[in-house]
């Protein structure tokens, strides 16, 4: 009794074309890891930007940071991403836009209106 082992498959996915409804949860996730990350950098700048009105002139100035402004954006996006998204499956979870074409549809929708959302914001901080 001879046991056939098959050598591992090298998984290139950066090859691999996933459905628009995948990268939508994938970006999802990715974005919700990224809010979680950033909520001890926005605890720190409100609970500084509310002790005093110079602690507040500080913490605006930390803002104005070139840097911190792209950083910003792109926390920005996962807000927007997320909040899109989240709304989406949670139409989905009461079987609304379930049908494949509507779910393309939507997933098309979430990601270019996150991605618009966070036009308008960079264009509004620069």
């Amino acid at each position: 009794m001879t046991n056939k082992q098959s050598a591992p498959v090298y998984l290139n996915l950066l090859r691999i074309r996933f459905p628009v409804g995948a990268v939508t949860s994938i970006a999802h996730r990715i974005s919700g890891v990224l809010l979680f990350i950033a909520l001890p950098a926005f605890v720190y700048l409100l609970g500084l930007s509310l002790q005093s009105p110079a602690g507040f002139a500080e913490a605006a100035s930390v803002l104005q940071n070139t840097g911190l402004k792209f950083a910003s954006a792109i926390i920005a996006w996962s807000l927007f991403h997320h909040l899109l998204s989240g709304i989406r499956f949670l139409l989905i979870d009461i079987e609304q836009g379930v049908l494949i074409p509507a779910a393309r549809l939507t997933a098309w929708l979430v990601n270019i209106a996150g991605l618009a959302c966070t036009g308008l914001y960079l264009w509004w901080i620069l």
